[in-house]
């Protein structure tokens, strides 16, 4: 039996288009369809405090500086949770981890609704960058389980794209609800959508570990028994502080979500009072870029699974490729996204910007899975999330303080130098996978 699975998984690298076994097609279509879901309400949780910042600001009495410290409470959180949770996802699976993060942060995500305080906000929003740690860890390894390696760029798209969905949507469905009711219902409302794709999410899907795969099965997913018997310890965690790749993406991706943290905390306050929109249409114009990020996404997985087959099945170089021209693109557009005067043209330039950030995070979690050890893809994923949400910790405080004692402008600059120096971090430091001497 053991030599039937080698030989039909042999068959299976040589032919990279063959189809998936219909009972592993219907789980790649559940699985992407229930991450998508997932990472949408993640996304709107995340924004709902962008979007309302201004209402909250006047009703706490809060600051720009304050507001900018309430912002990053998140992201500091969430940067932390990172270190354990990639590995606690590749010991457990992505099934129990997310299922139970779903609940976590929707209950915290309602507990906003409910602050009267600075210090109780801040509570609740590391409350819930604790909860949402797992969602895209977990994510990859959904896609490390059910799709081979030379598959895994669309997917992988595919998931991410929740994150500029929710986040364009977010603008477009809280700003009306915030006008027509308090913002503490925003929150409220949010957090029950997340305790109902929790039940969902239990309901409908599965780590193959847990299911009874077919040979065929098997060896479409390049031998999955063999990974199974791989527990991560921590000593295989620590490893992969070792490797310069990993170092690599840390930076990188820091310089990749703290740009898009810039904007992804600021942008509808940004409209508001840097550029003297009206609520309405700076909601309105606020979605337009993330829905540009959306596209991003889906194209930017596409695209990287096109690149490695025209550099011999290189799924390193095919994944990094994208990640570092995206990012120079970053950098590149949101120097004139600051300091052009008329509206339209600095929207369209951070548009740009926001499907660039999109594509180039697509491809740094499809690099994840082509560099990491196959056992330790969650681990290597959560550790490159731990670096940009550093990123995503320090951009919402240093662009708020920026902000409020000079102007937005050196605030935008600054984001770009840092996505340049991301951009040099993947180029020079992510070079083969880690199982290469």
């Amino acid at each position: 039996m053991s030599t039937m699975i080698n030989q039909e998984t042999a068959i299976i690298k040589d032919r990279p288009d063959t189809k998936a076994p219909p009972r592993v097609k219907r789980m790649q279509i559940v699985s992407l369809s229930l991450l998508m879901v997932a990472g949408v309400i993640n996304y709107m949780d995340r924004g709902t405090l962008a979007v309302a910042n201004h209402r909250i600001a006047e009703d706490l009495g809060l600051s720009l500086g304050e507001m900018g410290l309430l912002l990053s409470a998140f992201s500091w959180s969430y940067a932390l949770a990172q270190l354990p949770v990639g590995a606690m996802v590749d010991r457990l699976g992505p099934r129990r981890l997310l299922g139970f993060g779903l609940i976590f942060w929707s209950l915290m995500q309602a507990a906003g609704g409910f602050v009267t305080s600075l210090s109780q906000f801040i509570f609740s929003r590391i409350g819930l960058g604790i909860g949402e740690a797992p969602q895209f860890p977990s994510a990859a390894r959904v896609v490390s389980n059910w799709f081979p390696v030379s598959k895994r760029g669309v997917p992988t798209g595919i998931f991410n794209s929740a994150s500029p969905l929710g986040t364009a949507i977010a603008p477009l469905l809280l700003t009306q609800l915030l006008i027509v009711l308090d913002w503490r219902w925003v929150f409220i409302i949010t957090g029950a959508a997340g305790m109902v794709m929790a039940v969902i999410w239990f309901l409908l899907y599965r780590d193959p570990k847990t299911m009874a795969l077919s040979a065929e099965e098997r060896a479409y997913l390049s031998s999955e028994t063999e990974e199974k018997q791989q527990k991560v310890t921590l000593g295989d965690w620590a490893d992969l502080f070792s490797h310069r790749a990993t170092w690599g993406m840390i930076i990188g991706y820091f310089g990749n979500v703290y740009l898009n943290w810039v904007y992804l905390s600021w942008l509808p306050s940004y409209l508001v009072n840097e550029r003297h929109m009206s609520l309405a249409r700076s909601g309105f114009m606020a979605s337009v870029p993330f829905f540009c990020g959306f596209i991003g996404c889906l194209m930017a997985g596409w695209l990287s699974d096109k690149i490695i087959k025209k550099t011999e099945g290189s799924p390193v170089l095919g994944r990094r490729i994208p990640v570092v021209v995206a990012m120079l693109g970053m950098a590149a557009f949101t120097v004139p996204a600051a300091l052009v005067k008329d509206n339209d043209i600095a929207v369209f330039c951070i548009s740009v910007v926001i499907f660039l950030t999109n594509a180039a995070s697509a491809c740094s979690w499809a690099l994840v899975t082509a560099v990491a050890p196959k056992n330790r893809v969650a681990s290597l994923g959560s550790l490159q999330n731990f670096g940009g949400f550093l990123g995503g910790s320090l951009a919402p405080i240093l662009t708020g303080f920026i902000a409020e004692y000079s102007s937005f402008v050196p605030a935008l600059l600054t984001g770009a130098a840092f996505a340049f120096i991301g951009a040099c971090s993947y180029l020079v430091l992510v070079r083969k996978p880690m199982g290469d001497n």
